[in-house]
Parts: C-alpha cells; sequence; structure tokens
C-alpha cells in the first residue's frame, strides 16, 4: 500500500497502536491486520490532511470495524466445536523492546486476559481497551465510539466491575493486576517442558495448580478435546498422550506467546499447535492449546 506525505508518517506511528487495539478486540491476528489495513486505504481515500485528529480519527475507523466483524461473526461463534481461543501472537525481539508503553503492555496481550475481554460486550469491550490499556482521556474515548464522556465513565466502570466477577476461565481477576514477569513464567514453563518430556508425572503435578484448567482449541479442523480438562491429574494424562502421539516430524522451540513465555511446536517446520499458559504464584493455572490450523496460518 502507498501512501504519500504526511500519510506515510501516520502509517508508521499509529500502525502498531490500531494493530494493539483491533488484536484485543478480535482475539485474531489476521482479522486484526485486515482491519488496519482497510483503514488507512479508507483514510488515504477520504484526504487524511483535513482530518484534525488523525490518531483519534483512526481509532474510532477501527473500532467500528471490529465491531462490524464482530457482528457478523458471532453465529459463527455460537456453533463454534469446542473452546474457542484467540489466535496466538507470537512475539518478535521487536515487539519485546517496543518502547510506546500503551500498546506492548504484555499483561494485557495475555491469553487469559484475552478470553476475560471475551465477555464483555463490543462497546463494553472498546471503552475498556481505550481507557485501560491505551490510556485514553474519556473525552476522546467518546469521540471514538460515539457516546458521552459520562456515558463512557459509566461503560468503562461497568465492565472493569464485570471483568472482577466473571468465573474464572483461566483468566481470574488477577489478571488485571501486574503479571509476573517473563524471568519468572520462563522458568515455570521450562520446567513445566522439562517434567513432561522426562515423564517426570511428580514434577509435572508440582508445577500445575490442584484445579488448573487446559482448553484445546481444535475448531472442528482437528482432533482437540471439546470440554475444558480440568484438575492437574488431568492435564498430565492429557498433555502425556498428547506427547506420545506426536508426528515424526515433530519439534518445537520456546517462545514469546501472547507476551509471556509458551510453546510453538512444529511437524516438519509447519507450525502444529501452540501453548500459552496463565501462571499463578508460581505455578500453572491454566493451558491454552491451539491446534486449529486456521488459526496457525499467521505464523
Amino acid at each position: 500500500m502507498e501512501l504519500a506525505g504526511s500519510s506515510e508518517q501516520v502509517y508508521t506511528s499509529y500502525k502498531p497502536l490500531l494493530f494493539s487495539l483491533a488484536y484485543r478486540m478480535l482475539g485474531s491476528v489476521m482479522d486484526a491486520e485486515d482491519v488496519v489495513q482497510e483503514a488507512f486505504l479508507y483514510v488515504s481515500e477520504t484526504k487524511l490532511a483535513h482530518v484534525n485528529n488523525p490518531k483519534a480519527y483512526l481509532c474510532k475507523i477501527v473500532t467500528n470495524r471490529c465491531i462490524d466483524k464482530l457482528r457478523s461473526a458471532s453465529k459463527k461463534r455460537e456453533v463454534y466445536v469446542g473452546p474457542w481461543l484467540p489466535e496466538p501472537l507470537i512475539m518478535s525481539a521487536d515487539n519485546q523492546t517496543e518502547p510506546d508503553r500503551y500498546y506492548s503492555q504484555k499483561e494485557s496481550l495475555s491469553t487469559a486476559y484475552l478470553l476475560l475481554l471475551q465477555q464483555l460486550s463490543w462497546v463494553e469491550r472498546a471503552v475498556f481497551l481505550l481507557r485501560e490499556v491505551l490510556q485514553y482521556e474519556y473525552d476522546e474515548i467518546a469521540e471514538i465510539v460515539g457516546k458521552s464522556s459520562t456515558n463512557c465513565r459509566q461503560i468503562f466502570r461497568r465492565a472493569k466491575s464485570a471483568i472482577s466477577s466473571f468465573p474464572d476461565r483461566g483468566g481470574d481477576p488477577k489478571v488485571l493486576q501486574k503479571q509476573p514477569v517473563m524471568e519468572q513464567t520462563s522458568a515455570v514453563v521450562e520446567q513445566f517442558v522439562q517434567a513432561l518430556v522426562s515423564g517426570n508425572i511428580g514434577q509435572l503435578l508440582s508445577i500445575v495448580k490442584t484445579d488448573a484448567v487446559l482448553y484445546s482449541d481444535g475448531g472442528g479442523k482437528v482432533k482437540a478435546a471439546v470440554k475444558p480438562i480440568m484438575g492437574a491429574e488431568r492435564i498430565a494424562m492429557f498433555m502425556s498422550g498428547l506427547l506420545s502421539k506426536v508426528p515424526p516430524g515433530f519439534s518445537y522451540s520456546l517462545a514469546t506467546v501472547n507476551g509471556q513465555m509458551g510453546i510453538v511446536a512444529y511437524d516438519d517446520g509447519l507450525p502444529y499447535n501452540v501453548i500459552s499458559f496463565h501462571v499463578v504464584d508460581g505455578q500453572i493455572a491454566a493451558i491454552y492449546l491451539v491446534i486449529n490450523p486456521d488459526k496457525l496460518r499467521h505464523i
């Protein structure tokens, strides 16, 4: 896509922020990229030079297009086979060192956090993200979502209260607090991998919380557990069984998945599955296994 003059500067400046908003709204890397691309194509046609506040204007376009996508996808979600998980976001070295704190907050990229956001209505989600993650003022949010600033305050309070009261889906209210630093999460995940590969079930059970939950998203495209697997012992059995059935070309590597340490597995060099974790107090509280090939195409 070619944008001239100031449009090119705006594209470079705001693309990361707009992607972060779209991804958190949609839980889809590919859809988020499409929404951002569409937004800039639309802006180029309407002569960006005449827009007083490009940042707010672009956020408004992206938010509205995200809501349109969510609306059109709602019926598909109702008949989705098994647990739905967001597309994993594999962070590059550039992502990890991104200086803009507004869209590099890794805790708000975690799978657990994204699942909590899915419990909100589309407008609540937009207001919550604009305020909590991107730290917009209420007047700016009002301009973006087309509501009064007073109404936006009420929506934000309602959304934050709702998130804190949702039953744990691997995303308890602690997700809204500061998450463990990468080094702490990495150590737990590395111990988990070592225990799993070596077949040390005792060590595995010591790493996974007794009431942990595993969610497996195959989307009806591949074989996967259609119901959450509850409890450390069942999770250990499931993961051990999964490891025993890997294809001949299987390999894996540790990677930064949604801002925390995770695992990317490959079959003959192609993405096979991605695993992310929710770590609480030094133990794994939830495991998210994405096997749906449609959600791995962007990797």
